[in-house]
């Protein structure tokens, strides 16, 4: 099982830190504690209280939020509470009692055209997984019971999961106008339940942990990092807004040609031939030059 490591996040408001984790805490619950006596059914919160200067805890997805009284200042004491959480959740510490009332979370989904007309993107108010899974066949999603209910619907071919947001492939025979509503509920009534997305144990969510990933990133050699950190932070973004996904596959320094895996609306999109030899292909060749001259695709 991969070690929780907790990561502190600022937010708009100075009394308030979010304390997020590298793995879900509750299954896309919230949760509000205003005391001690308040947070019976939360240990960790309750922990948390004993802290003079808490004076209220929020518990959602992967983060805890604190508000604090104005005693303190959090530069100096946010390391600690970090330590702390990290260090119960690692010793095994329940963050909400299993017999504790589950209260439904205003779930809302809306849909989103993409470049491919094959796929609709839906986008939810919570964060869903913490790093991208995509299913072409029932049989692939076995790890991902949403997945897995989703393929039993006639219509659906492919499956995309990402942070906040699913992405389905439809087959030509459905038209999005009679289907897209059934899609929107039926995502949003299964999030709002509080069921798996993922299995936690599933062999394809251990080799994106945040472990897995940095010892994958330190093995490659330092054209091929340049790659990856500029897919992450120029073109990732801008592909996961249509609904999709890019990762590096290889690169090849004797021809200088990078392999990428093209997922979710950009799988098969006719428009990703364009943006991948204009935008993708342009962008690493300016920025990588004279080691880069060619970008090839291979669908997910």
């Amino acid at each position: 099982m991969q070690a929780i490591k907790i990561s502190i996040k600022e937010t708009s408001n100075p009394t308030i830190l979010k304390f997020e984790a590298n793995s879900f805490l509750t299954q896309h619950q919230s949760f509000e504690f205003n005391s001690i006596d308040d947070a019976k059914p939360s240990p960790l919160a309750q922990q948390l209280f004993y802290l003079p200067f808490v004076k209220k805890v929020y518990i959602s997805g992967n983060f805890v939020a604190i508000e604090r009284y104005n005693i303190v200042e959090w530069k100096d004491v946010q390391s600690e509470v970090s330590e702390q959480i990290e260090s119960y959740l690692n010793n095994g510490g329940v963050v909400i009692e299993d017999n504790t009332t589950q209260k439904k979370i205003p779930v809302t989904v809306y849909a989103e055209s993409t470049p491919n007309p094959s796929v609709l993107k839906f986008v939810a108010n919570k964060k869903l997984v913490m790093s991208s899974h995509e299913f072409t066949s029932i049989d692939e999603a076995k790890h991902s019971p949403l997945a897995t209910e989703l393929f039993h619907l006639p219509f659906v071919s492919r499956v995309f999961i990402d942070e906040n947001f699913v992405s389905i492939t439809k087959y030509d025979v459905a038209d999005w106008n009679d289907i897209t509503m059934e899609l929107r509920e039926f995502i949003r009534n299964y999030i709002e339940t509080g069921k798996d997305i993922m299995l936690k144990n599933a062999p394809s969510v251990v080799q994106k942990t945040t472990e897995q990933l940095d010892k994958n990133f330190e093995s490659l050699d330092d054209t091929s990092k340049q790659i990856v950190n500029i897919l992450e932070e120029h073109i990732k973004p801008a592909v996961a807004s249509d609904g999709g996904n890019i990762e590096f596959q290889s690169y090849n320094p004797d021809n200088k040609t990078v392999k990428v895996i093209l997922q979710g609306a950009c799988s098969g999109c006719p428009s990703s031939t364009f943006t991948l030899k204009n935008g993708i292909e342009n962008m690493l060749r300016e920025m990588l030059a004279g080691k880069v001259e060619t970008v090839e695709a291979i669908n997910g």
